[in-house]
Formats: C-alpha cells, structure tokens, sequence
C-alpha cells in the first residue's frame, strides 16, 4: 500500500471530486439543515488543501483556513467510504496540523455534526476539545465545535 500526502489548494480535481462525495454523504446526515450547512462550505476560498492517495487514488482530504490571528478553521475533512478505519483521515489532520504550525498558527477549531459519531469520536480521538459554537454555528443544535491547541 502505496499513501501519498500532497498539498494543494482548492482547484485539484481530485479534492473537487473528494467534496462532491462529502456534500452528497452530509445532505444525507443534515437532513433540513443541509442547506444552512452548505452555505458555509465554498471551496475556492480554501487555499491550503491537503489530500491523501493510496495506490494512486485519491481517498481523503481536508483543509484549513484562517479562523483569527491565532487559529486555522479545519474545514472539508472527509474520508470515501471504503477507506475509513486505515489512518487516512489521521494522516490529513497531522498534515494540517503541522501546516497550520508552519504558517504560525497556534490553534485550530473546527465544526461537525453531533449525528456525525465517528467524526466527534475522531477529533476527540486527536485531543481536540469541546467549545462553546462560535460563529454561524452558535445557534445550531446539531453543530459541536471543538479545538486544540499546537
């Protein structure tokens, strides 16, 4: 098993292909509130993209994005469907994290949904902490918000 980590931006095709995936698997998973969520998810904003590739396909990503002064946003991590439980998605977030302390941040935060069990026990899995919901996401029952410091 052949895992490449490439760092890219939101123009990659196979990032592009990797989020129509994601999008089609949380309309699924948020239900009415599907279309608040995505308002919040452009792509082209996002210019520190990371995605991992077993034997030359494409299988999971994320990115970052500025939150503060102090802190990137984790947003658009998702794994495809047969590559979960194989260290993918531990391989993108220790590539953001580490990113994220090359540009100088100190923190991240990120947002997920609370029906969304394997993603809350991951992030907790990766010492990310339970937040008070900040921003758009301060009135939404279904959102957890967590962070951790680098």
């Amino acid at each position: 098993m052949k895992i490449e980590i490439i760092r890219t931006n939101s123009e990659n095709p196979d990032f592009i292909n990797l989020v129509k995936q994601l999008d089609g698997y949380l309309k699924i998973m948020d239900g009415a509130e599907h279309d608040f969520y995505n308002k919040f998810n452009n792509i082209d904003v996002l210019k520190n993209v990371v995605v991992v590739s077993v034997d030359k396909k494409a299988v999971g990503c994320g990115a970052i994005k500025k939150f503060d002064n102090t802190s990137l946003e984790v947003k658009r991590m998702f794994v495809s469907k047969d590559d979960r439980g194989k260290g993918v998605a531990q391989k993108v977030l220790q590539e953001l994290e580490t990113w994220a302390k090359e540009l100088g941040y100190k923190k991240c935060v990120l947002e997920t949904g609370k029906r969304q069990l394997e993603a809350v026990k991951f992030y907790q899995k990766c010492n990310y902490k339970v937040i008070e919901n900040y921003g758009q996401y301060k009135e939404m029952e279904n959102s957890v918000c967590f962070e951790k410091t680098l």
